[in-house]
């Protein structure tokens, strides 16, 4: 135990120094982590990378809200301005009745702000369905990491052979006989065919099953021209993880943490663990010289 205490003694932790470059924060970062390193074993915990994305994603979110209030605290000051000065022109000039009409009906501001979160859907990706996909006025569709389902609503009474259904691995075509497509166009991936089939429920509603080829990347569309859903959003269902055998879990989690790693610009858990081994090279040869060493 004195021997121990004499180590301890002998290396005391040093304060950490680093300066922050706003061009550069990965570069920051990485001082970050280096220090951590040599200081602790926190590291090389094996769930030491979880619990930075789980920092990491929490410092978002907050950013996000912060974000969000001070957007919602932007937009309420207009109307509040605009609220006034019918008041103010009602009690000061009350000849101005024209103006006062035309001024009142608070309606006008709201109405000049919903074309503007419109535009903003428009322009970027949307917040998937609860089934991880999108619903439309003449079809939905939902998605797992192996298939998405199509449903699409027709006139009740409707026969399996009124319909018309060809999926190729690229594109599909879905209708009704003499009438137009309801649905025609090129997939966001491709498709397994032979594993794709279609029925009518109830003779009201056609729902076509497709088997994804990749089975590792969620869909941002069905059909080419649809507008992209954000795959961040995406709520795989815990269950059929589960059900899954351990090794195709793994490889699941795996991507799934890879690709919001890339999506938030961190480092996926190949490099981490790359970053991880020369870590601890570097601790086992103290004698060796890396400031000028370069990690990808």
């Amino acid at each position: 135990m004195a021997i121990i205490s004499e180590m301890q003694e002998e290396k005391p932790s040093l304060p950490f120094k680093a300066s922050f470059e706003p061009s550069n924060p990965l570069g920051f970062l990485e001082k970050v982590l280096d220090f951590i390193g040599k200081e602790s074993d926190f590291l090389m915990k094996d769930t030491a990378e979880k619990e930075i994305s789980t920092v990491v994603k929490a410092a978002k979110e907050k950013l996000k809200q912060a974000e969000k209030k001070k957007a919602e605290k932007e937009s309420l000051k207009p109307v509040e301005k605009e609220s006034l000065k019918p008041v103010e022109k009602e009690s000061s000039k009350p000849v101005e009745k024209k103006l006062k009409q035309e001024s009142v009906p608070p309606v006008e501001p709201m109405e000049v702000d919903k074309p503007k979160e419109e535009e903003k859907k428009e322009g970027g990706p949307i917040v998937p369905n609860k089934g991880n996909g999108l619903d439309f006025e003449k079809y939905s569709w939902t998605q797992n990491l192996q298939e998405v389902t199509v449903t699409i609503p027709v006139p009740e009474g409707t026969k399996s052979r009124s319909v018309t259904c060809e999926i190729k691995k690229n594109r599909i075509k879905v209708g009704l006989k003499g009438q137009e497509p309801i649905i025609d166009g090129e997939f966001f991936h491709t498709v397994k065919p032979d594993d794709c089939f279609w029925n009518i429920e109830d003779q009201k509603v056609i729902s076509v099953l497709l088997t994804k080829l990749d089975q590792m990347e969620w869909w941002k569309y069905c059909v080419k021209g649809e507008p992209e859903i954000d795959t961040q959003k995406v709520e795989p269902e815990s269950s059929k993880l589960a059900d899954l055998d351990p090794e195709t879990r793994s490889s699941v989690e795996k991507m799934m943490f890879d690709q919001r790693q890339k999506q938030m610009g961190l480092p996926t858990s190949d490099e981490i663990e790359k970053k991880d081994m020369m870590k601890k090279f570097m601790a086992q040869h103290p004698e060796m010289n890396f400031s000028n060493a370069k990690f990808n």
